[in-house]
């Protein structure tokens, strides 16, 4: 069986950071819920590989320079699913989302390969 995926990329107002983190911790479990939703993933970019020797853990990041960057993965069972989940999700959510961020969030969905 073959799942359909999202990604988005948000790039938070150093400010709002914590904000951000507690929006989300609040609504991962209601995309949780959603019809056919297999799973949701969170990341914090705080962390690069850049400089870093092969095979030597990444380095943190030291400074904040414009935003902080945050990745969700959002996997549901097929594409139908996933498109009443975003409906759902710009109705309720993208608004108190949209005023966190130096720019509307980038989306990325396809077909999951693995």
């Amino acid at each position: 069986m073959s799942a359909f995926s999202e990604v988005k990329r948000f790039q938070v107002k150093p400010e709002k950071l914590e904000d951000f983190e507690t929006l989300i911790r609040a609504l991962a479990p209601e995309q949780e819920k959603q019809p056919g939703c297999i799973s949701v993933k969170y990341m914090k970019r705080f962390y690069t590989i850049d400089g870093v020797e092969l095979g030597e853990p990444p380095r943190e990041l030291t400074k904040i320079v414009k935003c902080i960057k945050y990745f969700s993965y959002w996997e549901f069972d097929k594409k139908e699913n996933y498109g009443k989940a975003t409906k759902w999700f710009f109705e309720n959510h993208a608004k108190s989302i949209f005023k966190l961020l130096i720019m509307p969030f980038d989306i990325s969905c396809g077909d999951s390969i693995y």
